[in-house]
This record gives C-alpha cells, sequence and structure tokens, in this order.
C-alpha cells in the first residue's frame, strides 16, 4: 500500500467515525471509549497481575486507561483527528506497515478489568487493526482484581478467573453467576479440567460461527449477549451441531429461539389460570378467534401399565374427553424413552395434526424445545417446574399445600413426636413440600421431629421408617382422587399400629385433568395466543385452581376430618398461607420473620430445610443412577451437578 491508498484509508475510517459520533450522540450515549481510572478511581489499591504476551479479541477493547487523548477516537476507536495531524501521520504509518510484509509486531499494553481491555500503549495500532476487521491484538495484559462483592457482575468475574486459569479463553464473557459452569456442563467439561491448545482452537471457531449467526440476527445492534444466547440455544441443541449444521441451518435454529434469546432469563411464575383463561383484549379475540374443535396429542415416557405417572395423566386425558366431547380429538403417544424416540414421537404428533402438545414428563423438554421452534404455530407444554423459554410452557403444582394439611395430621397423631418422612427427588418443590408438611405438624405438636429419608437413595425407606417404631409415616402422594391408593401403605400419611398395620390417613392427590380442561379451553377461547408469547410462561397451580386436592381417608378421626376440611378451605380460598410465619431453617438462620409471604419462586426454588426436620438434601452422586437424570434436569442444586463426559469436538 502505497501513501495516497493510506491516507484514502484514513479517510474512510475517519468519516465512519463521524458517523459513530453522530449516532451515538444522538442516541444520549458516550461517544468516546470509556475511561478505566474514572470507572475504577482507586485502582492503585487493588491487587494488578501481569500476564504474559496473548492474543485477546479486539471486540473486548472497549476503553482507554486514562483519559489522555480520549476524544481522538470514537468508542469503536474509529480515529476523529484531521488526518494532516501528527495523530493522522501516525496512523497513516501504521496503517501502511500493517498491509506490507512488515505489519505490525510491537504488543500493545492493556489493563484488563471484568474481562474487558483498556489501552495503556497502542490506542493507534488498535485503530488500525479494528478498522481492519482483525480479530485479535497480541497484548502485554494487566489484570486488576476487584475487590470480593454480592454484586453478580463481581461474582461471575471471580468464576471467569477459574473458568481462565483452565481454558485460557477471553473469547466469551458472562455476566452472571453459574453461567460459566453451565456452559461446561453443556460441553461435558468438568471445572478443573484444562484444555488444550487444540480444544481452545475449536471452540473459538466454532463460537465465531455461532456468532456470525448472532450477529446476522441483528443481535449485537439490540444491545444482546452472544454469549447468552449461546447459552440458550446449547438448551436444546448440542455444541457439536456447530460444526455440523450448514450456516444457513445455524441460523434458522437460532431464528426460532430469538424471542427467548432476547427476552432473557426471566420466569413468569403463574399460580393462578384466571388471565389465562379471560380474553385479553378485542384485538386478541380478532387474531385469535375463538376455536370450535382443538386436536391435542399427549407424549409420555412410559406407558400406562408400568407407570403409576402415565396413567395419572392418562386418566386426565380421560376427564378432557369426558368433559369436552367432540371438541377435542386426542391422540397418546406411549414409550418416548430416550431422547431419539421422544423427539420423533413429538415431531409425529405434530404431523398427525395436534395444534397442542402436552409431554409429560421433564425428561422430554429439551426435545419439546426442538420441535417447538420448529413448529411456532402448535402449542407447547412441558410438565415441569422452571421452563425458562417462551417457545413451550411448563406446567405443574403446588404439592406443598396438601403436605401442609397431611403433616397436620401427622403432628396429632405421632405417639412420640417423631414422624417418618420419605421425600422423592431433590427436586424443585420438593424441599418446600418437606418444610410445609414439617409446619404443618408443628401446628398440631410444636414438639414434633420429621425424620427424612429418600426414595431415590438405595434401601426400602418405607419399610425402614415403619419397622424403626414410627407412629406415622409420610410416603409419596397418591396419583389421582381414588382412594384405593391409600388403602396399601404405598402412598400418604399412615399410621402405624403395634401389631404393625398400616392404617391410612390422607395424601395430596393431583387432579391432572382439571388443568388439562383448563388450558384446552384457553387455547380454544384465544386467551392463550396460538403462536409463541413474548415471555417464559410457567404454570404452578394450587388448591385454589382445583388441580390439587387431598384425599381423606375414612379411617380418619373425625375431629382431624374437621380440621383438614377446615385448612382446606382455607387454603383453597387463598386465606391461609403456611409459610407466613416465624421460620428458622436448620442452621438456625431466620428465614421468615412473619411478617411477609414467600413468593412463588421463592418456594419453587427452596433449597433449605426447617429446623424440625432430621435429614438433609442429598447429594447428586448418592442418588440412584435411573433419578439421576430428573435431578439433572430439575435438581434444586443442579447448577453444581457435575458435567456428564464428553469433550469441545
Amino acid at each position: 500500500m502505497n501513501l495516497t491508498e493510506a491516507v484514502e484509508e484514513y479517510k474512510k475510517a475517519q468519516k465512519q467515525g463521524q458517523k459513530e459520533l453522530r449516532d451515538l450522540t444522538a442516541k444520549g450515549l458516550n461517544p468516546y471509549p470509556s475511561v478505566l481510572d474514572e470507572i475504577v478511581p482507586d485502582i492503585s489499591k487493588l491487587s494488578i497481575h501481569e500476564l504474559p504476551v496473548q492474543e485477546i479479541p479486539t471486540e473486548r477493547i472497549v476503553g482507554v486507561k486514562s483519559a489522555g487523548r480520549v476524544t481522538a477516537f470514537t468508542a469503536g476507536f474509529l480515529p476523529l483527528l484531521d488526518p494532516e495531524s501528527e495523530f493522522g501521520a501516525k496512523w497513516i504509518a501504521l496503517c501502511g506497515a500493517h498491509l506490507s510484509d512488515v505489519g505490525i509486531r510491537d504488543p500493545i499494553i492493556v489493563y484488563e478489568y471484568l474481562c474487558d481491555f483498556y489501552v495503556l500503549e497502542g490506542n493507534k495500532r488498535v485503530s488500525v487493526l479494528k478498522h481492519f476487521g482483525a480479530s485479535s491484538i497480541p497484548a502485554v495484559v494487566r489484570r486488576v482484581i476487584p475487590q470480593d462483592s454480592d454484586e453478580p457482575a463481581i461474582k461471575a468475574y471471580a468464576e471467569f478467573l477459574d473458568f481462565y486459569k483452565h481454558t485460557h479463553l477471553y473469547s466469551i464473557k458472562f455476566t452472571k453467576p453459574g453461567e460459566y459452569a453451565k456452559l461446561l456442563a453443556f460441553l461435558g467439561r468438568g471445572k478443573d479440567e484444562d484444555w488444550t491448545t487444540d480444544e481452545r482452537r475449536s471452540f473459538s471457531t466454532l463460537y465465531y460461527r455461532f456468532r456470525e449467526a448472532f450477529a446476522s440476527l441483528g443481535g449485537e445492534h439490540e444491545g444482546l449477549s452472544p454469549a447468552s444466547a449461546l447459552l440458550k440455544w446449547l438448551e436444546v441443541y448440542p455444541f457439536s451441531d456447530l460444526s455440523e449444521l450448514s450456516s444457513a441451518d445455524l441460523k434458522k435454529t437460532l431464528s426460532g429461539l430469538w424471542s427467548d434469546v432476547k427476552a432473557g432469563e426471566p420466569v413468569s411464575v403463574q399460580t393462578m389460570p384466571t388471565e389465562e383463561l379471560r380474553p385479553k383484549h378485542i384485538i386478541t379475540a380478532i387474531i385469535n378467534p375463538q376455536k370450535s374443535h382443538l386436536n391435542v396429542a399427549f407424549v409420555h415416557q412410559r406407558d400406562t401399565a408400568i407407570s403409576l405417572w402415565t396413567l395419572s395423566h392418562d386418566q386426565g386425558r380421560q376427564y378432557l374427553e369426558e368433559v369436552l366431547g367432540d371438541k377435542v380429538t386426542v391422540r397418546s403417544y406411549f414409550n418416548a424413552d430416550n431422547p431419539e424416540i421422544a423427539e420423533n414421537l413429538i415431531e409425529r404428533a405434530v404431523t398427525d395434526g395436534a395444534e397442542a402438545v402436552f409431554t409429560t414428563t421433564p425428561s422430554m423438554l429439551r426435545q419439546t424445545l426442538k420441535i417447538a421452534v420448529k413448529y411456532p404455530k402448535v402449542k407447547f407444554f412441558n410438565c415441569s417446574a422452571d421452563v425458562p423459554f417462551s417457545s413451550v410452557r411448563g406446567y405443574y403444582f403446588r404439592a406443598y399445600e396438601g403436605k401442609f394439611i397431611t403433616g397436620a395430621i401427622a403432628g396429632a397423631m405421632a405417639k412420640d413426636n417423631r414422624i417418618g418422612y420419605v421425600a422423592s427427588y431433590p427436586i424443585l418443590g420438593v424441599p418446600a413440600s418437606i418444610n410445609a408438611f414439617a409446619l404443618g405438624a408443628q401446628l398440631t405438636n410444636p414438639d414434633a421431629k420429621i425424620v427424612l429419608r429418600w426414595s431415590c437413595l438405595l434401601g426400602d425407606n418405607t419399610e425402614n421408617l415403619a419397622g424403626e417404631g414410627f407412629s406415622v409415616v409420610s410416603n409419596r402422594d397418591v396419583p389421582t382422587m381414588d382412594d384405593w391408593y391409600l388403602k396399601y401403605g404405598e402412598f400418604g400419611t399412615f399410621s402405624v399400629t403395634e401389631s404393625g398395620e398400616l392404617l391410612p390417613l390422607g395424601s395430596p392427590c393431583w387432579l391432572w385433568g382439571s388443568f388439562y380442561e383448563k388450558a384446552v379451553r384457553a387455547l380454544m377461547s384465544g386467551s392463550i395466543d396460538a403462536g409463541k408469547s413474548s415471555e417464559a410462561v410457567n404454570y404452578w397451580l394450587g388448591m385454589d385452581s382445583g388441580v390439587i386436592d387431598v384425599t381423606l381417608s375414612d379411617k380418619l378421626p373425625e375431629g382431624l376430618r374437621v380440621l383438614a376440611e377446615s385448612l382446606r378451605l382455607n387454603l383453597k380460598s387463598g386465606e391461609l398461607d403456611p409459610f407466613k410465619r416465624i421460620i428458622r431453617a436448620q442452621d438456625g438462620t431466620v428465614k421468615n420473620d412473619g411478617e411477609r409471604s414467600f413468593t412463588a419462586d421463592e418456594i419453587l426454588h427452596m433449597d433449605w430445610l426447617c429446623e424440625n426436620v432430621e435429614g438433609r438434601i442429598p447429594e447428586y452422586d448418592e442418588i440412584r443412577p435411573m433419578s439421576q437424570a430428573l435431578v439433572r434436569e430439575l435438581g434444586v442444586h443442579r447448577e453444581s451437578i457435575p458435567p456428564e463426559k464428553g469433550a469441545v469436538k
């Protein structure tokens, strides 16, 4: 490149800089590079580590160390000064060197703070290289370590430091705690595994492909995070697809998740169906007119002969058909017991004409999502909690309300204040049920102690508790309203006589048919949009919605029946809140001072146990292998679960 060409290149860059200056100023944004000394005025008081020369991503260079000549550049390091100035002359000379056989060789010197870089020496080199689209620049890095803080960005950076120690990657940046661990889990890598040079190169190459698809959809202009978008994409697709999909197909898969990428992580937990059953606006009624008929599909992981869970949902299907008659056509698909079969059956349900698809176990969430993004006009529901996607609505019930009632019964019936409790899995909502039961027991017996066991661990916990002298034991909930399930000791709360006989007392029961009727009627009325909504919606309904109730045994003493019915009516009316009272956890901390109600999100994500519970939440590696998939999906400590073995490919 000769001098004339270099001058013309400068003028082109300057013209782009002037436009960026105008655009940022018009938006009320700072048009110049950020200044680290203004962001961290007391930087000299912080720990600073110097790293060896390395390639740093140009996109992470966001500012300068000191204010100096900050107005010579735009925020994107485009030049602003006259080409005849000393600054312009040096820029032009560097431009010529960059495009010659000599090149720009000397590394710049930068300060790194929270994964972003601020230039101390080499501003014009950065400007030239950014102008020509260089993806990285060699640099001496001085890392500024911030003081410990509960601020999410600081906590996320602490996690980055551990991530960087093993990967030496600057290319991906997260600002929320837990996201680096989540990425490693998707990649099948342990947090303490060192990456090889080839693995770093492979990841960076594939992430660059993803970034291209992200940019083509306008993600950067909308202020979205490509790293967070990748995590959302990996919820549905394996990382290896980044090398196998064509650019067009990759863009298509990301486009299908775009509303979820834009919405971010927040989940709308709806505890009442009222708003969904009421048409929201006359415009909604015009766009989504009422349907006189709906094709509905149910996809089950097991069949009714071997799974009571499947049986209870299928009974809900029968109820739906009985109530709505010829207004619905329902098809059921069974034995979706591995990801490939599940995906095929869900897609088959759509090709068979389903307008609404219910997948009835959390383990099918990923496959449901994958099909949902392909068919945006079909409404998908997954029986799960905390589904962070607008493409699929989650639904689950507040079992803790019924557990509060059976806890009160157990407290009154316990002969020695000790009550056995068999929990299912350490997943979302289960600690809330344990705690509600414990608080219910204290309602009728202030000295009640709950001895906790888990059915997902080895051993027959129910039989052990009955044989250990417990006079009252709480086992798994009954699947339906049928009191037949109470008679055999495998379900509900029961008392143990001196002769060892099991006398049923009561249990929460699941009324899936009631929910399916509500959801289908809402779809037919148009109050649930036929296409995608803009937010992730999860239904977590309780006794006030008629989707869960309590079955009481005819063996229950009359006084306790009256108490149970009174608690039931007050829970249904919303006048009773089991958790609005002084509550202490096992470690003695006060979780509630009695002056407030927990939010639905706080209850769903409880990961602690009340002080009158003896036992603990088991670790992932203690759980039976057959139960680990569910716990990996919905576990209360799922972020800390070690990743499944794999590798970056």
